[in-house]
């Protein structure tokens, strides 16, 4: 039994040594510029900062993208309530900041709002607004505030982004 054993090993050790293969070095390419990285996004991964449109103005709006706002909001001037037929509406003035472009806007009044910001309270109206991020329009509600003291004129609350975008707060202005 011990022969067949030392046989069968003697076997195994030459039928593996067969099948060794060599490595044969070649010749390392010069790599001087390093490999380019490239990421590669989701079409709903948005950046801290995008532009909006408001059809049927032309210019965007950047809008800073807050995950914290329930409600978005953007800069408008000239903010009048009125009755119209016995409903609640608003008149008001988009004024882009960055190209000039102005356009009055009358809408009727979703709501009043409740806004808290440190240590302090106050009432905006909102409206339902044509918003275009993207390539994709659709309506939102927006809270219509002058945001003259703010860098951005806009800001994309989670009334925009739910169940429509992700946010990478490391890139910004992915949206065209």
């Amino acid at each position: 039994m011990r022969k067949i054993l030392s046989i069968l090993c003697v076997m195994f050790l030459a039928a593996c040594s067969t099948n060794e293969q060599k490595v044969v070095p070649g010749i390392v390419p010069n790599t001087a510029q390093p490999p380019k990285i490239v990421t590669v996004r989701p079409n709903n991964v948005i950046g801290a900062v995008e532009r909006i449109y408001f059809p049927p103005m032309k210019s965007p709006f950047l809008a800073r993208v807050d995950t914290g706002a329930t409600t978005s909001s953007i800069d408008a001037e000239n903010i009048k309530r009125f009755e119209r037929d016995g409903k609640k509406w608003v008149s008001f003035t988009l004024v882009n900041r960055e190209t000039g472009e102005k356009m009055d806007f009358e809408k009727p009044r979703t709501r009043r709002i409740k806004i808290i910001r440190v240590g302090e309270e106050e009432h905006r109206v909102s409206v339902d607004m044509d918003v275009r991020m993207g390539n994709e329009t659709f309506v939102a509600e927006f809270t219509l505030n002058e945001r003259h003291d703010f860098e951005f004129q806009g800001l994309i609350g989670r009334n925009i982004l739910s169940g429509r975008a992700v946010v990478d707060v490391s890139i910004s202005n992915t949206l065209k």
